[in-house]
Parts: C-alpha cells; structure tokens; sequence
C-alpha cells in the first residue's frame, strides 16, 4: 500500500442542486421540486432563498435550522466506506429498495413454486 497515492476523488456536484433537511422537524427542502405551499417554484436554489422570509412550511424553522444532506441520487454513507463489500454501498437508496424486496419477492416466489412438487 502506497501512503502518498493519489486517491480518485469524484467531481464535486453542483451546490445549488443539494437537499436541505430541516433538523427541527425532518422536512426535506428539494431545489428540483420547489414549494407549492408557500409559492417558491421549482428550480430555485437553497441559497437563493431569502434567510429573513423563508420558513420551513412544516415547523415555520428559520434558515439557520436546515442543513444539507447532498443531492438527490447520492449513494449514502461516507466515502471511504464506498468500496467495501460486494458494491451494494455505492447503490442509493432507491437502487438498494429495489435490490431487497426484489429480492424477497423472487425468494417468496420460490417457496411457493415448492408445493407444485409432488
């Protein structure tokens, strides 16, 4: 193992695409949606909010209550942990839904097919 090797970073995403998570409440602020409620229209970044007028439509939170979680299809998890395992850790979480109860289902559809045995 090489202590100096240069590790492969993945690009930066764009700031301005990232979740916003109220801590107060778990209400989750995302740019591509907007918010109906309050008339903020999709497409509008966190940053581009007004940190006197925003409040978060669930618990009425200031600015400062939020924090940010990424963007939307980010595998979770810290990076370092990434690669470990059989590369489950780098599917996001819909990615990893599918794989469960995908799986459980083929598995639930192969029990049953073993009383068609005689």
């Amino acid at each position: 193992m090489v202590p100096d090797a240069p590790v492969a970073e993945e690009p930066e995403s764009d700031p301005r695409t990232h979740r916003f998570e109220c801590r107060s409440c778990g209400y989750v602020y995302d740019p591509d949606e907007g918010v109906k409620k309050v008339g903020i229209p999709a497409g509008t970044a966190f940053e581009d909010l007004d940190p006197m007028r925003f409040r978060c439509p669930v618990c009425r939170s200031r600015v400062p209550a939020f924090r940010d979680i990424g963007p939307r299809m980010k595998a979770s998890g810290f990076e370092e942990n990434l690669d470990f395992g059989l590369g489950v850790n780098r599917l996001t979480p819909g990615q990893k839904n599918v794989l469960i109860f995908g799986s459980l289902a083929l598995a639930f559809a192969f029990f049953l097919s073993l009383y068609s045995l005689r």
